[in-house]
């Protein structure tokens, strides 16, 4: 080997050093950022799952560009995600026009499930950070341009000039949409009792009443016009086993009738409120979200899905 040969390794070496060091300092930037963008994706989607892939292809967009010239890497990675997720949203509302897509009003969001706390419940309810899942569900009712603005926005404080780019829209069209977002959010969105114990009183009434089979307490801890809404699957979407029904009676009517699975409940935290999972030979049966409101349950969410209970980290519960 040539002088002039050593002299062109050695640059090509270095060159090589220098830019795997640079790619992992830019994978550790990113990674000071991943906890937001995934509650971004989250809130934008509903999914979990799809949030996690939204933020690695956040990463792969990022990696692709390098960070040079990125003055503000969180914004950039913020509404890179939202720009992934509005597409994600805009190809989910393609597919639910289609008429296989039935029962979709169904739909209950992932739902993230942790113990109790141990500590004050009133300092746990401060510290956590969380969105409802009857926020998410009305989250769902939204425009993805809608969803877009009201989320960065209301959500994360992003500026609507980084967000107008995104959704093609001016910034004074852009205000309107979240306006118009947040409008029909505080419209839809149950009143809900912040206290954890409160919520704790009325979910533990309900279990008892449930497993005693007694109706009248059941309905008795129901405000009257209750929405229970039941997402099975898929599969099941269109049938029985999905649905959606109003009303204390004919809620407490098919509690009554299911009675025997909340001796398989235990009481935990569903995004940051009081609710219930049932556990049956190790495997979680259903993860329910419960909204109260003066010391009355008003909503009952209830994801029953096999193959997303399956996806869902219950390793805290030790399930």
């Amino acid at each position: 080997m040539t002088t002039g040969e050593r002299d062109v390794r050695g640059t090509r070496d270095v060159r090589g050093e220098r830019d795997v060091r640079g790619q992992q300092r830019l994978a550790e930037r990113f990674e000071e950022h991943r906890g937001q963008l995934k509650a971004v994706a989250y809130r934008m989607l509903g999914s979990l799952a799809e949030a996690e892939d939204a933020v690695q292809e956040a990463w792969l967009r990022l990696d692709r560009a390098g960070g040079d010239g990125v003055d503000n890497l969180g914004a950039w990675l913020t509404t890179v995600t939202g720009r992934i997720c509005l597409d994600l949203l805009r190809s989910r509302t393609a597919r639910r026009e289609e008429p296989m897509s039935e029962g979709v009003d169904t739909f209950v969001p992932d739902p993230v499930v942790s113990a109790l706390p141990r500590t004050d419940p009133e300092q746990e309810a401060l510290h956590t950070d969380s969105v409802g899942i009857a926020l998410l569900v009305v989250l769902e009712t939204l425009e993805p341009a809608e969803r877009l603005a009201f989320v960065l926005h209301d959500m994360f404080a992003v500026p609507f000039d980084d967000i107008a780019p995104v959704v093609e829209r001016s910034p004074a069209a852009t205000r309107q949409l979240a306006s118009r977002a947040r409008r029909r959010v505080r419209e839809a969105t149950p009143a809900a009792e912040p206290d954890l114990g409160r919520q704790r009183q009325a979910v533990e009434a309900f279990l008892a009443a449930s497993r005693a089979g007694d109706f009248e307490a059941l309905v008795a801890v129901l405000h009257p016009d209750v929405v229970l809404r039941a997402d099975a699957g898929a599969l099941a979407r269109g049938v029985a086993a999905s649905k959606v029904v109003r009303g204390a009676r004919t809620v407490a009517t098919g509690a009554f009738h299911f009675r025997h699975l909340a001796g398989l409940a235990r009481v935990v935290l569903v995004n940051g409120a009081v609710g219930t999972v049932a556990v049956s030979e190790g495997q979680p049966r259903s993860v329910t979200c419960v909204t109260v409101a003066d010391g009355l349950i008003t909503g009952l969410y209830i994801l029953s899905d096999p193959e997303r209970l399956a996806r869902l980290d219950l390793s805290a519960l030790e399930v």
